[in-house]
């Protein structure tokens, strides 16, 4: 497993009863989470003074409970990095706080790459990956068919003092793009995606992951540069393997470029029970 252990303003505290125990900086929140299936053996005074908890309804979705006043937002910061948390009302905070794992990775290979690098950050949400690669020295292209989502990474690429970096931002369906990039010609040394399960575009487009993944992928590779540096696949869909992972990226991309792949869960250390939690899976294809 990767294993996102160097946090200091996030920490899994706790979890069981199907719950996570959070600290978001100065904020605890407990929030629901199906991989975790043990008992949670006492429901300790930690667990019952939280600043909110977010409430699944039976028919779907859910809501918070705040227990104390919250700001609108507040800030955390991984090593050099800054982002803004608040709670959403798909029990979310703007923020996957595994993925720093991976966020180091792409550092050290943008860092190590000794040429400029470009960079395609797709299905990108809030911009984690694109504040690390900006914060690496990349040059940076942001899409996302959310524009909320698009103008919460705008702000953290602000947070985090990297607004002269060259990071752009695009509000679109990320199938159209990568398209009309292939006929412009434009190409990227790093790509990183993060494909939802299910989710419509700005027009309407539907993306389904098992229709739509190879596919997507293999025109994906239509815009790497000569000497790509990394590819990058996250994935949250529940069931989906690791090896799946790995056989479509074998297939679309070392078949072309060569290079090798890693691939395996993503996850947390839950701080009281000196355990893991699973949080997702992930892909890396990166030249030798």
């Amino acid at each position: 497993m990767f294993v996102a252990n160097e946090w200091n303003d996030y920490e899994l505290m706790d979890a069981g009863g199907g719950e996570r125990l959070e600290r978001w900086g100065h904020v605890v929140l407990r929030r629901p989470d199906p991989q975790i299936i043990w008992p949670l053996t006492k429901e300790t005074e930690m667990w019952q003074s939280v600043s909110a908890r977010y409430h699944r309804s039976s028919s779907g979705g859910g809501q918070w409970e705040f227990k104390t006043k919250l700001p609108e937002r507040w800030t955390i910061r991984y090593k050099d990095l800054s982002f803004y948390i608040r709670p959403t009302n798909f029990k979310h905070t703007g923020l996957f706080p595994e993925q720093a794992a991976n966020w180091s990775w792409m550092m050290d290979k943008i860092r190590n790459a000794g040429r400029p690098v470009k960079v395609l950050n797709l299905f990108a949400y809030t911009g984690g990956a694109t504040v690390a690669a900006a914060a690496a020295g990349a040059e940076v292209c942001h899409v996302d068919a959310a524009k909320g989502m698009v103008q919460w990474a705008k702000e953290n690429i602000e947070l985090s003092k990297l607004s002269d970096r060259p990071v752009r931002f695009i509000t679109d369906d990320v199938f159209k793009f990568v398209q009309r990039e292939q006929r412009r010609g434009n190409t990227y040394d790093g790509i990183i995606m993060d494909p939802p399960s299910y989710g419509r575009g700005p027009g309407g487009e539907v993306w389904k992951l098992e229709n739509n993944l190879y596919p997507f992928l293999e025109f994906c590779t239509t815009i790497l540069s000569k000497k790509p540096l990394f590819v990058l696949i996250n994935s949250y869909t529940t069931g989906l393997s690791p090896t799946v992972l790995s056989n479509i990226a074998r297939l679309t991309l070392s078949e072309k470029y060569g290079g090798s792949i890693t691939s395996g869960e993503i996850g947390l250390p839950i701080t009281m029970k000196n355990m893991l939690l699973p949080a997702g899976i992930l892909c890396r294809w990166e030249s030798e």
